[in-house]
């Protein structure tokens, strides 16, 4: 059953010239098949999407998988020890990334949780960026 939740994500991103770190609060959706967690929220104006849905598929200690679809369409794999090879739509084009999972750390439950998330990019093979994503999730208040 699909629960309505509160999502709060921090997103921090370095490379070597580079820091950013970029916290977003949202509602969205929660819910649990097949064993997997999903994590679904439109996305806004504000993260450069507006227009697209974002899925996070989370099969806890393995792999998480990012799907955006709309406006902006993409998919990111992250697994611990393995490199995918994803498309990524940055909203002017794709770029084919490649995406090295070092850390997936979740307490996700039926009631919501945290998952943590560390990944490097690279493009065309050249090393781009070290990533972390901190999401939690709770459920929102019941509608009166």
């Amino acid at each position: 059953m699909k629960k309505d939740v509160l999502i709060n994500i921090k997103s921090v991103q370095s490379s070597e010239d580079d820091y950013d770190i970029i916290e977003l609060f949202t509602t969205g959706q929660y819910y649990k098949r097949g064993g997997c967690f999903y994590i679904s929220y439109e996305e806004s104006e504000s993260t450069g999407y507006e227009g697209s849905t974002t899925t996070l598929k989370v099969e806890p200690e393995k792999m998480v998988t990012l799907v955006r679809t709309g406006t902006a369409n993409s998919q990111l794999i992250v697994e611990r020890g393995v490199r995918h090879q994803c498309h990524y739509d940055v909203g002017y084009g794709d770029l084919l990334v490649g995406v090295q999972g070092s850390r997936i750390k979740s307490t996700l439950a039926e009631d919501g949780g945290n998952l943590e998330i560390k990944y490097s990019l690279d493009i065309n093979s050249m090393y781009a960026s070290e990533n972390e994503m901190y999401i939690q999730i709770k459920e929102s208040a019941p509608k009166q």
